[in-house]
């Protein structure tokens, strides 16, 4: 909903989705570390931007429905791991990096799930009238 709705805050729907697609494209350079998987290092940077951005959405709307910066960061972290196990489990030539793939997501899901707590305009709650 936020989405097309710039006003002078950024709505933690929004924050999500930057947040995701930037901290999703840095975990997924850091795979150049790995020289196994160099040769493919184009398009595990755009999975994980993919991935970073639909973890960076959910966070923001759970931001947005649950005012809590630690049901955030839980929230965040269990989605990052989610994805990522997602990622880890499908079938690769290098074979399966599990702790390589999971650890980022699990962190960059934290910092996404309390960033968009902390830094996301919440949606003002409704009157009853």
């Amino acid at each position: 909903r936020c989405l097309s709705d710039w006003s002078s805050d950024v709505c933690s729907s929004d924050l999500g989705l930057i947040l995701g697609a930037i901290l999703g494209a840095l975990d997924g350079a850091s795979a150049w570390f790995y020289p196994e998987v160099r040769n493919v290092i184009a398009s595990i940077m755009v999975g994980s931007t993919i991935k970073g951005m639909l973890v960076g959405l959910l966070s923001g709307w759970f931001a947005r429905k649950v005012n809590s910066t630690g049901w955030g960061i839980v929230a965040g972290s269990v989605l990052g791991l989610a994805f990522a196990f997602a990622v880890a489990a499908m079938p690769s030539e290098t074979g399966h990096h599990y702790l390589e793939i999971m650890a980022p997501g699990f962190v960059v899901g934290a910092i996404i799930g309390f960033l968009t707590q902390k830094m996301g305009t919440p949606v003002a709650s409704k009157r009853s009238t």
